[in-house]
């Protein structure tokens, strides 16, 4: 898998649709310095870098509508790229301010000082609305001085410049404006944590999706005991034999408890009993709450790289809904959530699979990235990437639209979202 630029290449023929200006939307996640998904980035992969005031509309027409707004109702940000003639376009009216930054992307090169200058009442006023404003590493020039007390974050590249030219950058960031920094473009341990000593909060960029596997590290207690109730489960074991793993392990029963007595699962009375608990739940809720508590359970991935889990699966199942059973929509949502199961436990998919009972065509698409879920996976990843050849071919042979894959996606990130709320 390669590393996720943003989108720079023309859409293959293949991506063309029926929804006319419809935008094709990718993402990538924002990460704090714990490695918690603090936002996205949504991109239109329809247009490359070459987006206009009406490409933006579009963009932002697919998150509020086919994404049910949830996405923008939600705790997590949403950055998105604008050009400077969509910031003085209506369509920004139809959002609430507090949830959406406004990437906006420096003057061509050349542009007057009287140019620059132009656009900051512009910017006061989106200020003034409530509106935050993202800038990048361009605008801590001299001739761009005039913007940066409407910053509220500035995105460093880390492909723009050298390592020793890092900490100037910061230096001067930090001493001209009160944005927010964010690394971008982050590859790898050594870029991180060279932003991280110098203070940086904010991070984007493949390595934070998929870390590298450290080989000889073990299961933890917790994680292991899920992986056993997921293998019970899996066998159908009674009440009795998962009662009796729940009991083994406090926090997991704990959350489970909590789970069931939660208010969104509308019972009229508190469960208090294991056995009572599973038998509500049943076994395919229960292995499908197993499932997420794995993705989220303490160990030594990032908790970007669960999250990241859990939007795959998901977004895997609303795909598969119009052309698989619901069974096999089960599966797919566990192939999407297993996906990264090699980097939340730290071992090779193959090891990792083998302390886990699943269904043959699930194993397949893992492993060998073959079967009936291998290209809703596939376009599961597209989804995260740059990857247009990928979307392209993958929305084809699933025979979607683009308007199907961008109301699921959103869906899918609102729903993971909606997970982490207390």
């Amino acid at each position: 898998m390669s590393s996720i630029p943003e989108p720079d290449t023309a859409p293959s023929p293949e991506t063309v649709t029926d929804e006319g200006s419809a935008a094709l939307i990718a993402r990538q996640a924002i990460v704090d310095e714990h490695r918690a998904v603090f936002g996205y980035e949504l991109y239109d992969r329809s247009t490359g870098d070459n987006h206009t005031a009406a490409s933006d509309a579009a963009l932002l027409f697919n998150a509020l509508s086919h994404g049910d707004a949830d996405l923008l109702a939600g705790k997590k940000l949403v950055f998105i790229n604008c050009t400077h003639e969509s910031l003085a376009s209506g369509h920004l009216e139809l959002i609430h301010p507090d949830k959406v930054v406004l990437k906006v992307p420096t003057l061509p090169e050349g542009a007057s000082i009287e140019d620059i200058e132009h656009t900051v009442d512009l910017f006061a006023s989106l200020t003034k609305r409530g509106f935050r404003l993202a800038f990048n590493q361009n605008v801590l020039r001299r001739a761009y001085a005039a913007w940066l007390p409407h910053a509220s974050y500035i995105k460093l590249d880390m492909t723009a410049f050298r390592p020793e030219m890092a900490a100037p950058l910061v230096k001067f960031a930090t001493l001209n404006s009160k944005a927010q920094l964010v690394a971008e473009k982050v590859e790898s341990a050594e870029q991180y944590q060279l932003m991280a000593d110098l203070g940086v909060k904010l991070f984007q960029g493949y390595w934070f999706a998929k870390p590298a596997i450290v080989q000889a590290k073990t299961i933890r207690p917790s994680q292991a005991i899920i992986i056993q109730l997921i293998n019970l489960v899996r066998k159908q074991a009674s009440s009795a034999e998962i009662e009796e793993l729940l009991k083994k392990d406090p926090t997991l029963s704990f959350n489970l408890l909590r789970f069931i007595n939660s208010s969104g699962f509308g019972l009229s009375c508190e469960i208090t009993s294991f056995r009572h608990a599973v038998m509500i739940l049943g076994l395919k809720k229960l292995f499908r709450w197993a499932s997420l508590l794995l993705t989220t359970s303490r160990g030594g991935s990032a908790p970007a790289v669960g999250t990241t889990a859990v939007v795959r699966g998901r977004l895997m199942e609303l795909l598969a809904t119009e052309m698989l059973s619901p069974e096999e929509c089960d599966n797919a949502f566990v192939v999407g959530v297993f996906s990264l199961l090699d980097a939340m436990l730290g071992i090779p998919i193959d090891k990792a699979l083998e302390s886990v009972a699943l269904p043959e065509p699930v194993v397949e698409a893992l492993l060998h990235d073959t079967g009936v879920f291998a290209p809703f996976l596939a376009l599961a990843k597209a989804c995260e990437s740059g990857d247009d050849a990928a979307f392209a071919h993958n929305i084809e042979l699933l025979h979607l639209s683009g308007h199907q894959v961008n109301m699921a996606h959103l869906q899918a990130l609102a729903w993971a979202d909606s997970l982490g709320a207390e």
